[in-house]
């Protein structure tokens, strides 16, 4: 019986051990990935707001027909 518990703690130990190596890849790939879509989602948000600001009041005639023409 005792041979059986030490075994069973030993696989609990080795999967815990597997399952630590997979979340730190994991981690290290969302601390690599997530900073880049963030950087990103604010340019693209900057860049609209630039547009936006920069829309030439005469474009409000084609975009009054986009809305109608729909």
């Amino acid at each position: 019986m005792d041979k059986d518990l030490i075994c069973a703690l030993d696989r609990i130990t080795s999967a815990i051990e597997q399952n630590n190596e997979v979340l730190n890849r994991i981690a290290d790939h969302y601390d690599g990935v997530v900073p880049v879509m963030t950087r990103n989602a604010k340019r693209v948000e900057e860049a609209h707001n630039e547009l936006e600001d920069n829309r030439s009041p005469l474009d409000f005639g084609t975009e009054f027909k986009k809305i109608f023409n729909n």
